[in-house]
């Protein structure tokens, strides 16, 4: 195994302050022959198809680790009619410059296409493919903290091209990458096991929800027709209505995450992609803060305002929604939708928007393959059964009261990946800046 190295050398990187002494420091640009990126044919002439023949590779597929198969294909026709789409190998680094992915990586045991909010590195004769992999994966809040723009944060190539790897001699690269794939290996089984834990769990506090919300919590209750075959048959004394009869949308903007503050101020903020990662249901105390400067530029909401993303990766996740419930004044950016709701109690509405029903109804309307979006315009038209609003708090109640075990058991284990994976990059980030001793010794 080898050893850590006695003497360094400084890199004049940031983020890098040394490494090892007989250890070379090359460009992206340098190391790899290829570097570039993906292409998005015009719309309507490449249509993804489940017979196609050729891997279509999206931000969402990367996986950090090595991917071995994509969700989507295209045609050899639909390939053949644009000459600005290549194949990449299998051995490609791809790398995420787009979005709330910002940073993924994933090394491409396939051969296929993939669009352009990758980054595809390739042919190196210093670098071996899974020592590089190991290397994003150690930088990826660096790489994140690189990028720029709105609502949809982007990273250029041209800035991927001037990172700087530390480089190792090829055996040394080689022990490196067999004493962290055997390390993973024994920690990715962990997070694995504890995943698909929380996933029953999920599971469980999500059918929980979609009874409480179209069926209500009275066992004994008279049923009727809703009209709607996907939501069969409702109680009797509740409406069917659409959400844009229920109040009014607008939409948030001028805070991109470039505008956050580093510390904590007057003026919590609201991103999309908050949307996806922080919140659940519903948002109390914020996470995020801008400056005086930036809020009076902003959106401001009020609380019980609906929150729906309105842009993300996939179609099953768009327009998830949250209910503000604070009482200071918050601000939200943009590709956020607000939603301000007149006659309903905003925490039941936000439990029935993130029913399994409502989803389904706003994936269908959602636009796009690689970015999905949605509009106030598609919303409107989601059906929700309505009971009355005393009814509504009764099934709030219910849904907390049978949820709170299960959301206990989910925050504990989410909690143990959270701690594992942090011991994991630091291994990897010690590993790839030689600073592992010899596991010998």
């Amino acid at each position: 195994m080898f050893k850590e190295a006695t003497k360094y050398k400084s890199t004049r990187v940031e983020w890098l302050p040394k490494i090892p002494e007989h250890w070379q420091l090359w460009k992206v640009s340098r190391a790899f022959k290829t570097v570039g990126s993906g292409t998005t044919p015009e719309s309507g002439n490449a249509t993804f198809y489940d017979d196609g023949i050729i891997n279509w590779i999206n931000t969402g597929d990367l996986n950090d680790d090595i991917l071995e198969s994509c969700e989507k294909r295209i045609t050899q026709n639909a390939f053949d009619k644009h000459s600005t789409l290549k194949i990449y190998p299998k051995g490609t680094l791809l790398v995420a410059m787009y979005g709330a992915t910002i940073g993924k990586v994933a090394l491409m045991n396939i051969e296929g296409c993939t669009n352009q909010a990758c980054c595809a590195l390739a042919n190196s004769d210093v670098l071996l493919n899974k020592f590089a992999l190991y290397w994003f994966l150690s930088n990826k809040q660096n790489i994140v903290r690189l990028s720029y723009g709105g609502g949809q944060p982007n990273i250029s190539q041209n800035v991927i091209k001037q990172l700087r790897i530390p480089t190792p001699p090829i055996e040394e690269q080689k022990e490196i990458i067999k004493y962290l794939d055997i390390q993973s290996e024994k920690i990715n089984q962990f997070i694995q096991k504890k995943k698909r834990f929380i996933e029953l769990l999920k599971e469980q506090r999500q059918n929980i929800i979609n009874q409480a919300v179209t069926k209500g919590i009275n066992s004994n209750a008279k049923m009727k027709v809703s009209g709607i075959d996907w939501l069969g048959e409702v109680p009797k004394h509740w409406e069917v209505r659409r959400l844009g009869t229920l109040g009014e949308f607008s939409k948030g903007g001028n805070i991109s995450r470039a505008d956050l503050a580093e510390t904590k101020t007057d003026f919590p903020a609201i991103l999309y992609g908050d949307i996806y990662t922080k919140y659940d249901i519903k948002a109390k105390a914020i996470l995020n803060f801008i400056s005086e400067e930036t809020a009076l530029n902003s959106t401001e909401i009020k609380s019980g305002d609906l929150l729906l993303t309105g842009s993300g990766e996939t179609k099953i996740d768009i327009g998830k929604c949250i209910v503000f419930l604070g009482l200071e004044k918050v601000f939200v950016g943009g590709d956020v939708i607000i939603f301000k709701q007149t006659s309903c109690d905003s925490l039941f509405l936000s439990y029935s928007l993130n029913s399994d029903y409502s989803r389904m109804q706003k994936a269908i309307s959602s636009k796009g393959d690689i970015i999905v979006h949605t509009y106030g315009s598609k919303l409107k038209n989601v059906i929700l059964p309505i009971p009355p609003v005393e009814e509504q708090k009764q099934i709030i109640e219910h849904i907390k009261a049978e949820t709170k075990t299960i959301d206990t058991a989910i925050a504990k284990a989410e909690s143990e990946i959270d701690l594992i994976k942090e011991y994991k990059e630091a291994m990897i980030a010690e590993a790839v800046m030689g600073k592992i001793k010899n596991s010998n010794e």
